[in-house]
């Protein structure tokens, strides 16, 4: 872990909370001691990224809150949506005194004064040759950054809103950043996307941490086959060796589940398209809130298929009905999933984020072990990237024989996303079938992953091509991947 006195990245101050949270964790000693942990974080009187080191130990202590699975002090505690994961801590939200309509330098003061022709407020004057804004009465609406001829007025906008598509981001009277959870669909855009790190999803890696201290059941983790690159060369047999030593009973492959979920969805959408109805892929949690929030319309047409997650836990308690589960994955939106639909079935959900921090924690290193042929096929690995859950809905079709009469599209990302649902909204969508995937590229690019994309997403496909288990209906039959119920409550 990084020195504290070394830290000037958002990315690394949310690292070091959940280490030194998982470490006290491990320890046994949490609730007596996580108040303390600022002052173990910061030491000495002089700031490192703030003001002071009063406002850091204050914004640190939230952040410790929150990786115990606590609300924010300033959250509004009677009117918590249960469901939501996604929150601002008010305390860090202080680093935007952005004014939304500005006039740069490039104003040269002109005569046709179009900016004050254009304001229906009478908010802009001239002063010293170059155009004023009376911020009292300036209503933000735009006009006079359309007007002016040089491009001198700019609109800008707050970061966090910037990155939010859905419009769940607004400010309050303070001009701290508030969230709309009848709006929010916990993609964690705006958590990667806030350069302060003011808002931040609550962890439960405390809560697994417990129940492995005090183990009363057999409790196993299953983890997103986006796991493969994230710890450089390192590969899946390491991974699982090592979440084995954090005292897991064992690790299986959501890859496997996902395998499950390409054969069910295929025959799904074969019967679909009998019937004249199209489909969306149920894969991504993001991409099915911003549809029954956002296009309720269409939420009819997603798939009945459960998530590769819930069919991998599905699938372990076939075997072992009392056994625990935790899902470890790139996600933030897989944690709403579990406590908005799942949690009768799946105990808990964590992320890159956090398993690093509690391989850290414990010093776990990874070891070379013996390799061994993968579960899953390659179809059913390759969900972490865009394009793959129709390559692997289309690889069933194929081995089905009948790809030709189907055909198939994905969208990618925010704006893509929202492109191809509003074309199926109004009924201007060819293809039968959607594969969504709200993170651009894939779940590769999640906002919980440890290593840069283009990195990541090459080690990806290099352990995904050493894998030549192609076939996923041999697969379904030889691993008896039926036992599992693949469709989800309706």
């Amino acid at each position: 872990m990084v020195a504290m006195q070394e830290l000037n990245d958002i990315v690394e101050i949310k690292s070091q909370v959940l280490y030194e949270t998982a470490r006290h964790a491990f320890k046994g000693d949490l609730e007596t001691s996580w108040f303390d942990i600022p002052y173990e974080m910061i030491k000495g009187g002089k700031p490192n990224f703030r003001c002071c080191v009063y406002r850091e130990r204050a914004i640190i202590r939230q952040r410790v809150k929150m990786a115990m699975g606590k609300l924010p002090h300033d959250t509004d505690q009677e009117n918590v949506d249960s469901d939501q994961i996604v929150y601002v801590i008010s305390s860090a939200c202080e680093g935007c005194p952005i004014t939304k309509i500005t006039v740069t330098q490039n104003c040269r003061g002109c005569l046709a004064k179009k900016c004050i022709k254009a304001c229906p407020f009478g908010a802009i004057s001239t002063s010293d040759g170059h155009a004023v804004i009376d911020k009292k009465k300036c209503r933000e609406c735009g006009k006079c950054v359309a007007a002016c001829p040089y491009n001198a007025i700019v609109d800008i906008e707050r970061p966090c809103k910037n990155s939010c598509a859905v419009g769940a981001i607004s400010m309050d009277e303070n001009d701290v950043a508030t969230i709309d959870p009848n709006k929010c669909i916990n993609c964690g855009s705006c958590v990667t996307g806030c350069p302060f790190g003011a808002i931040s999803d609550l962890s439960m890696m405390t809560d697994v941490i417990k129940v492995l201290n005090n183990k009363e059941r057999k409790i196993y983790a299953m983890v997103a086959p986006a796991i493969e690159g994230q710890f450089g060369d390192v590969r899946l047999p390491e991974i699982k060796a090592a979440i084995k030593k954090l005292g897991f009973d064992g690790v299986y492959e959501v890859a496997l589940g996902a395998d499950i979920v390409a054969y069910n969805e295929a025959q799904e959408l074969v019967e679909r398209t009998q019937e004249g109805k199209k489909m969306t892929s149920s894969c991504c949690p993001a991409f099915v809130n911003l549809i029954n929030k956002h296009y309720p319309e269409l939420s009819e047409n997603v798939s009945t298929t459960v998530s590769p997650m819930v069919a991998i836990e599905r699938y372990i308690k076939a075997n072992e009905p009392d056994a625990m589960v935790v899902f470890i994955g790139p996600c933030i939106a897989k944690k709403n999933e579990v406590v908005h639909l799942y949690q009768d079935e799946i105990e808990f959900a964590l992320t890159f984020e956090e398993l690093n921090a509690m391989l850290a924690a414990k010093e776990i290193k990874f070891e070379d072990v013996i390799p061994y042929d993968d579960k899953a096929t390659r179809y059913g690995k390759g969900f972490a990237m865009s394009g793959g859950v129709s390559q692997a809905v289309g690889e069933v079709l194929r081995e089905r024989e009948i790809e030709d009469t189907i055909e198939i599209t994905k969208c990618s990302g925010a704006a893509e996303c929202k492109k191809t649902l509003t074309m199926f909204k109004v009924g201007r969508l060819k293809e039968d079938f959607v594969e969504g995937m709200y993170c651009e590229g894939g779940c590769i690019a999640g906002p919980a992953t440890l290593m840069e994309l283009n990195k990541s997403r090459r080690l990806f496909e290099k352990f995904r091509n050493d894998n030549k288990k192609e076939n996923i209906t041999k697969n379904f039959e030889r691993q008896e991947l039926g036992k599992a119920n693949p469709h989800r409550p309706q």
